[in-house]
């Protein structure tokens, strides 16, 4: 199984990339860790990266407009073929440009139990507040600070001798716990054929007068009535033995499945019986996947099949 590639970005001593980076060596890991990346170059958690074989990049934000500087993390993160990001103790705001590049691929640690506490001083506030309970969340980077969903949380008592360094000594060990956990889960959908399923199926219903109808007991979808739609799409897991978890849509013909199963093999297969009536298979189960790919593929097949009656009518709307 190919591993999600993760680059995570510092700007102190690294505690939660170091936890991020020993959890990936477990062999049942989805991820791994394949930069370190900082806009402090004198960060101690670089120094924990390059000891356990994690290339770095270090570039000070000093005197340099923020856009300039995230441009340069950036293309980092692409010269290592990132699929997601990890924010791990970064310790700057990014512009809208860099988080709108890693949409949905970016996530982020928080010290406190959110929408509780954005921002800075959060043991603090919520023991003045009279809290019973700090704690730590993940979620996904917007360009709103500390505000997109929330992956997951972990709660910590607040005890009544607490002052905000014993409470943060604390935390920092649920941080620990959760974010490996967290990542790991949500890089590892991109292996699991309920959440695959579940992507595909939203984007097949969202055709015109489209239904789902089971296909040899395989998910399927088709357009037009229960009696007489037909399959543009079919939802296929494991294959005849194959590890590939994808949707069947239809080709053009022989010559366009051929080509693209020649020169993208890690996208596309042909499948047994369905590969000689034009239908090719689109791996699912594979990191990076363009979901506006796959929707574009389901829109095509559609129309392949679909009464000439809707298609006219989505030309026309796309003429406008």
């Amino acid at each position: 199984m190919a591993k999600a590639r993760v680059a995570v970005m510092i700007s102190g001593a690294g505690s939660n990339m170091a936890a991020l980076l020993f959890a990936s060596k477990r062999e049942d890991c989805p991820y791994e860790i394949v930069l370190v990346a900082s806009n402090n170059p004198d960060a101690p958690g670089l120094n924990i990266a390059a000891a356990e074989g994690i290339a770095t990049f270090a570039r000070s934000h000093k005197n340099m407009p923020r856009e300039d500087h995230d441009a340069l993390m950036h293309a980092a993160l692409v010269d290592a073929k990132t699929d997601y990001v990890a924010l791990a103790g970064y310790m700057r705001v990014l512009s809208d440009e860099f988080v709108n590049k890693w949409q949905d691929r970016m996530l982020n640690i928080h010290p406190s139990l959110l929408p509780k506490y954005k921002g800075l001083n959060t043991h603090q506030r919520a023991i003045d507040a009279g809290d019973s309970h700090g704690g730590a969340s993940v979620h996904l980077v917007t360009p709103e600070l500390d505000d997109g969903p929330v992956l997951g949380q972990i709660k910590v008592a607040i005890l009544p001798s607490d002052n905000a360094a014993a409470l943060e000594s604390r935390v920092r060990y649920a941080e620990h716990q959760l974010y490996p956990h967290i990542l790991a889960e949500y890089t590892g959908r991109e292996h699991d054929a309920d959440w695959l399923l579940q992507k595909a199926d939203s984007l097949a219903l969202a055709l015109p007068q489209t239904h789902a109808r089971p296909s040899h007991g395989s998910p399927g979808w088709r357009v037009g009535s229960e009696k007489t739609g037909k399959y543009f799409a079919h939802f296929s897991t494991q294959h005849h033995g194959s590890d590939a978890i994808g949707i069947l849509v239809k080709t053009s013909g022989p010559d366009e499945l051929e080509t693209l199963c020649e020169e993208q093999p890690d996208i596309y297969w042909k499948p047994a019986y369905y590969g000689a009536s034009g239908w090719i298979g689109l791996r699912l189960n594979r990191s990076g996947v363009d979901w506006d790919h796959v929707s574009e593929w389901l829109e095509r097949s559609w129309r392949s099949v679909a009464p000439k009656s809707l298609t006219k009518l989505m030309d026309a709307a796309d003429a406008f």
